[in-house]
């Protein structure tokens, strides 16, 4: 158990952005498929190539989701299988959630694809309009806000979260207790996110079922013509889906339908503050746009893993990967490797081609990475053509969390012009 393991499995050294990515850049060149073995976690495979990560995901049968699809301590396991008398003695699962990013197989495809033409380009083109206009709503109250706020706490965080919450049909005034369970689901190992009161009859995830049991009862006693609606009376061969995997969906899709994005939106601001010659570049050829939004996405990576589980031995760039083993797909780093990106650490809104990884890949890429980018292109569609000068006011903090990040801070001076 080195000191390089436990910071690869600290929570603080992902907060801190520069610690994180030399640690990483150091691995992708001298043991990129690394053994790592951290104080109070089961060991597993860290894997930081761009094309190691593709080739694993390309083998969906031979690398698995199910039973370990993000990295936990021990302890934070034996938590979580106690609230439901796991693990699962057939699979070892251990969350009290069965969602999407913890299936595998037919099982997998069953499920998404309730969903999956919900959260295609033909669909969500109707949401254009809609878009358009909390867009507006929300560079407004930036303005209103000026001439300084924090982008990350008082913008970035209810744009998106406003727009994934109407699309499920969760009223507005129940916007800010999601905000308060999904910030504490992701980022519960960081101090300024961890709710006081840590007792069971307090967690979040009970929380979220509660409130989502409520959910499904109604939009099957009235369904509508939202998202809830469609996952509430789903059928998986035929048959209803159960409580849990109601739950699960409702919260996978409510949670990271709007915290990755924000996290996309804040830090995509921040790269374009930091770099003010692309800020130029992209206010003066807006087509870039399209461009510049992969490669917010990339920098930002907010989802900077999952975790699969071998079912046979593989050998991975000379190492030995065991059936049983675990391996951790850091998708923070493939988006930073040398040998796929020129000039990897730095920010260019002209950058082609940008095939990054931040949805994933193969069977498990992304549901929503369409509807993410049409968020991110209405905001900055409206911000860039409305800002008049932009700079930060203090220093950007990075949530502290092993699987979903982004800025929980990001103070800036600017000035807007009214639409």
């Amino acid at each position: 158990m080195s000191a390089l393991d436990n910071a690869l499995a600290s929570p603080v050294t992902y907060g801190d952005e520069k610690k994180i990515h030399e640690l990483l850049a150091g691995l992708r060149k001298n043991d990129p498929v690394h053994w790592c073995a951290p104080d109070g976690f089961r060991p597993y495979w860290l894997v930081t190539k761009y094309a190691d990560i593709l080739e694993i995901e390309r083998q969906n049968d031979k690398f698995l989701n199910e039973p370990r699809s993000v990295l936990m301590d021990m302890e934070t396991e034996k938590q979580l299988a106690s609230m439901w008398g796991g693990p699962d003695p057939k699979t070892g699962r251990v969350s009290p959630l069965r969602t999407l990013i913890d299936m595998d197989g037919a099982d997998h495809r069953a499920y998404r694809g309730l969903t999956q033409a919900w959260f295609m380009p033909p669909n969500l083109k109707k949401l254009e309009a809609r878009m358009a206009e909390l867009a507006k709503r929300y560079v407004d109250r930036m303005m209103e806000k000026g001439p300084e706020c924090d982008f990350a706490r008082d913008i970035a965080v209810y744009y998106p979260l406003h727009v994934i919450m109407s699309i499920m049909g969760v009223p507005e005034s129940d916007e800010p207790r999601m905000l308060k369970l999904t910030q504490e689901l992701f980022g519960g190992q960081d101090p300024d996110m961890q709710r006081a009161d840590a007792t069971e009859e307090s967690n979040t995830i009970l929380d979220f079922f509660t409130y989502f049991q409520q959910i499904t009862a109604a939009r099957r006693a009235h369904p509508g013509e939202d998202l809830a609606s469609v996952i509430a009376n789903g059928k998986v061969n035929g048959c209803p889906l159960g409580d849990l995997e109601t739950a699960s969906y409702y919260i996978i899709v409510a949670t990271a339908g709007h915290d990755t994005t924000s996290s996309s939106i804040a830090g995509g601001l921040r790269a374009l503050v930091e770099n003010p010659g692309e800020l130029k570049k992209l206010q003066e050829n807006p087509a870039l746009l399209s461009t510049a939004i992969d490669e917010m996405i990339r920098w930002t990576t907010p989802v900077q893993h999952f975790m699969r589980t071998a079912t046979e031995d593989y050998e991975l760039r000379g190492r030995k990967i065991k059936k049983g083993d675990a391996l951790q797909l850091l998708y923070i780093s493939g988006n930073r490797d040398e040998e796929i990106y020129p000039d990897a650490f730095s920010f260019r809104v002209d950058r082609e081609p940008n095939r990054h990884v931040a949805f994933g890949y193969g069977v498990h890429v992304c549901l929503g990475q369409h509807l993410a980018k049409m968020e991110i292109r209405a905001f900055f569609s409206e911000l860039l053509k409305r800002l008049d000068h932009i700079e930060l006011a203090g220093e950007p903090k990075r949530v502290q969390a092993l699987f979903v990040s982004g800025l929980k801070s990001l103070p800036v001076r600017y000035r807007i012009n009214p639409a």
